[in-house]
């Protein structure tokens, strides 16, 4: 009889070894070594096995003879959702759904399937709370409970078993760390549980044409805990943050087969009952500016996805008490900060070497975008100078080493959404001016650094 020897997997990577070791080879990371052992698996008793993620085995065919069929996606009800899943969600995906504790993850997803429950028949189970848990939850968020189907099970087949015999065509599990397969060995979130939990839903999903929702735990660097693996079996990975010292979530697709990775949803969570609300007007929510000018303070926009988010940047100069000057960037590349200080230094003559400075985003949103460059450099003329900009001003433009003032893609698109916000005065790069501006805003085409902080007389 053979020696089953232990195999020693990567949860960061999912390199594969046949030792320990403290690193791990390939992705150098360290104490991410587990071992783990390799299920022993027949036929599953209460789902049909067949070959592959898809079903059974075809034949190989030309893809023009490919029958292109519209699949009509689900309307989750939130428009933020539906954005940054592409447009709703498709059936026979697996989507995983991530986040820090308290950030959303079980409300998002409850209020989204009381919702989707009147149309189609839909299915959550959970095996971190009570049945009787989640109807509290419902109550407080005040959804529609008639159709929605619930459990509270962490065993996988029967989970299996309970969605053949309800015939439903959407579940949400909670949450994937808590699932357990009955013919592996090891606890739950363990590497070998994960792996085998993960491939046993996706499998069932891919078969028999249901939609899953899988909500998963984060670590501290924001990614899914456990092994890699998990993220590259999934069809979309989302993440919801919390935005720092705010009422609102931050949604964005690490992963999406079915849509672009570049979309931002935000939700708003109701100070009375914890509902998650879409925000109907994200170009304008960052906009919350003091009475007056104070140096030091512009509004720049940012290009999440396919849409404009204005939001203002705010710098403080001032002289330093050390040797070594402290540069300090929140929200903002901390890289891209030192380059633009070094351009001010050499292209606008701003002795900038014995000055502290510091840079906020507000709001707490975190971009790298290289539109801010031309806004951020602005704003560290002005508190240097101690001029300030007006409020109807606002600026977008990309820097390079030599000074020049780039052009950024949708240009006509930010002109158009600060047209819309009020704002009189866009300072943009030349490449960047529309034939035709919007109606209400007068563009100042710029070239270089100095040509810039001329126009606004800083």
């Amino acid at each position: 009889m053979a020696k089953n020897n232990p195999k020693f997997v990567c949860t960061e990577c999912g390199a594969e070894s046949f030792r320990w070791a403290g690193q791990c080879p390939q992705c150098k990371e360290w104490n991410t070594i587990v071992e783990f052992k390799e299920p022993k698996l027949g036929p599953g008793k209460n789902f049909k096995s067949t070959q592959g993620y898809a079903g059974a085995k075809e034949s190989v065919r030309k893809l023009s003879q490919v029958k292109l069929e519209d699949v009509p996606r689900i309307n989750t009800g939130n428009a933020e959702f539906n954005r940054v899943l592409g447009g709703g969600i498709v059936p026979g995906s697996v989507i995983l759904l991530a986040g820090t504790p308290g950030a959303g993850k079980s409300t998002l997803t409850l209020q989204t399937m009381c919702e989707i429950s009147e149309q189609i028949d839909s299915l959550i189970v959970s095996a971190e709370e009570s049945i009787t848990q989640i109807g509290l939850r419902a109550s407080r968020l005040q959804l529609p409970t008639d159709h929605l189907n619930i459990a509270s099970e962490n065993d996988v087949l029967a989970i299996l078993t309970m969605i053949t015999e309800l015939q439903v065509k959407l579940v949400v599990i909670d949450s994937l760390q808590a699932m357990y397969h009955p013919d592996v060995q090891g606890s739950p979130g363990g590497v070998s549980q994960l792996r085998e939990c993960m491939q046993t839903l996706t499998q069932f999903a891919k078969q028999n044409n249901v939609g899953m929702f899988i909500i998963c735990h984060s670590t501290k660097d924001g990614s899914v805990a456990g092994p890699r693996v998990v993220e590259h079996i999934g069809d979309a990975m989302l993440m919801i943050q919390v935005i720092e010292g705010s009422r609102f979530r931050e949604l964005r697709a690490q992963k999406n087969r079915f849509g672009s990775t570049n979309e931002l949803g935000l939700l708003a969570m109701m100070p009375d009952n914890g509902y998650l609300k879409a925000v109907t007007n994200p170009a304008a929510i960052f906009l919350n500016r003091s009475r007056e000018p104070q140096p030091g303070s512009i509004v720049a926009s940012l290009w999440e996805g396919s849409r404009s988010v204005l939001v203002e940047i705010q710098t403080l100069v001032v002289d330093s008490q050390q040797g070594n000057p402290r540069r300090l960037a929140v929200g903002l590349d901390q890289n891209r900060l030192n380059m633009l200080v070094a351009i001010l230094m050499r292209h606008a003559n701003l002795a900038l070497f014995d000055q502290e400075l510091y840079v906020n985003l507000v709001g707490g949103l975190r971009s790298s975008d290289p539109s801010t460059d031309l806004p951020l450099v602005l704003s560290m003329v002005s508190s240097y100078r101690g001029k300030a900009i007006k409020h109807e001003i606002m600026a977008f433009g990309e820097i390079g080493l030599s000074g020049e003032i780039r052009a950024v893609p949708s240009g006509l698109e930010r002109i158009q959404q600060a047209a819309q916000q009020g704002f009189k005065v866009c300072i943009c790069p030349k490449g960047n001016v529309p034939t035709s501006p919007p109606k209400g805003i007068t563009i100042l085409a710029v070239n270089s650094v100095l040509e810039a902080i001329e126009k606004i007389d800083l």
